[in-house]
């Protein structure tokens, strides 16, 4: 019994649904996405909600049940309201800037890390250590928001780095100094 799974998605106003079979096209105000899912698990718009079914309680039906109704709600959620992740980039020197399509970085590094953005996601840069990743498909925001962290993910000596807002990095003492015990 998937508690999950079993929730109906309403459908907002303004969101047109089709079913392909398996395929699924959201369209809404902030784009359109289409994903197609397993054949095992069942998608049906009545009304205005979709309905995700499992045919039996096999564990692979099961497991596939509460995902495919969480994607399809995401995409829904993504088409009206849009997903977004916030990055913050600390260090002396360390500063970030929207040339055109391209993210612009200077992190420490003999070079600029020059980062273009994919299609369907949208970079602002509201200050020099503050990046804004955004668009309607929150798998691509993610994968996004992750690729740009990797260039210089914070460090546990001083914290430089590029992290997301609110992220924790546990701090480390650095090499004792000389004169310990004679």
């Amino acid at each position: 019994m998937s508690r999950i799974g079993n929730k109906p998605i309403a459908i907002p106003a303004g969101v047109d649904v089709k079913i392909n079979g398996q395929e699924v096209t959201v369209k809404g105000p902030k784009g359109t996405l289409t994903k197609t899912f397993r054949k095992e698990i069942s998608i049906k718009v009545e009304g205005a909600e979709i309905l995700v079914t499992r045919p039996n309680d096999d564990k692979l039906n099961r497991s596939l049940h509460g995902l495919t109704r969480t994607l399809v709600a995401n995409m829904v959620e993504g088409v009206v309201n849009g997903f977004s992740k916030s990055l913050e980039v600390q260090g002396v020197g360390y500063r970030v800037q929207k040339q055109g399509k391209d993210l612009v970085m200077n992190l420490g590094y003999s070079h600029q890390v020059i980062m273009t953005e994919p299609a369907g996601i949208t970079v602002e840069v509201p200050n020099p250590n503050q990046i804004i990743v955004s668009g309607s498909d929150k798998q691509a925001v993610g994968q996004f928001a992750a690729e740009v962290r990797e260039k210089r993910p914070p460090e546990p000596y001083k914290g430089k780095g590029i992290r997301y807002v609110g992220e924790y990095v546990r701090r480390k003492e650095g090499k004792a100094g000389k004169g310990g015990k004679k």
